[in-house]
């Protein structure tokens, strides 16, 4: 595997490879959600279920865990390969002239995002964890909606969600063309995927912040 991602492109694909992954599960976690607006019954059907199926719980989440890890790292690897590469080229070129402020400060809002991942964590994966087994507290179907609504009570907390997702849509509005670019989709294509990416990149972070100042506004 190591030396597999020596390769520049090898390392680009499997980039592009953990942001597909992030893109799908965040339409997921979004849908999940977005069910708490007109059914509390519902939401806690679907949390129960993803917090419960054996399969979502000891396959696709540490599967979750580790490429989030992985895409923040390689991120990092990539951006610090991109500066030694481009040192030269800055002394000729003007680099904000050939590409976006976006995509010259993905580090930036990727160690945002990151941080907001840590408070995400801390806010509805450890207690759950704590809840289930340490805890061993026994199996309650109907606490999930009553839990979302009470982290969405202090006005801090909602502001740092509502920034963090905007931050979050920047990070797509560049990273979803550029995944899909990695894995070879530039050719006819490419007005496609610039299209589905700036309608995912405004509807995902739109849809989590409206899930946060609704139950802000009604709790």
């Amino acid at each position: 595997m190591s030396g597999f991602l020596s390769s520049s492109i090898a390392r680009k694909v499997a980039m592009a490879l953990s942001a597909l992954f992030l893109i799908f599960f965040l339409i997921i976690h979004l849908a999940v959600n977005i069910t708490s607006l007109f059914s509390e019954d519902l939401f806690n059907e679907l949390a129960h279920f993803m917090g419960n199926n054996p399969l979502v719980q000891f396959a696709l989440q540490p599967v979750l865990i580790v490429g989030v890890i992985f895409h923040f790292v390689m991120g990092f690897v990539l951006e610090l390969k991109n500066k030694k590469a481009t040192t030269v080229k800055y002394a000729k070129d003007n680099g904000a002239a050939n590409s976006s402020w976006m995509s010259r400060n993905m580090i930036y809002s990727g160690l945002v995002i990151l941080a907001f991942l840590v408070l995400h964590f801390i806010d509805f994966w450890f207690p759950e964890m704590n809840y289930k087994y340490i805890e061993g507290r026994p199996v309650d179907t109907a606490r999930y909606f009553s839990e979302l609504q009470h982290k969405f009570v202090n006005p801090i907390r909602v502001g740092a969600y509502v920034i963090s997702f905007v931050l979050l849509g920047l990070h797509l509005a560049h990273g979803f063309q550029s995944a899909f670019q990695s894995m070879g989709f530039n050719n006819k294509y490419t007005k496609t995927v610039k299209a589905l990416g700036k309608i995912y990149s405004i509807a995902i972070p739109l849809g989590f912040i409206l899930v946060a100042v609704y139950h802000y506004f009604n709790h």
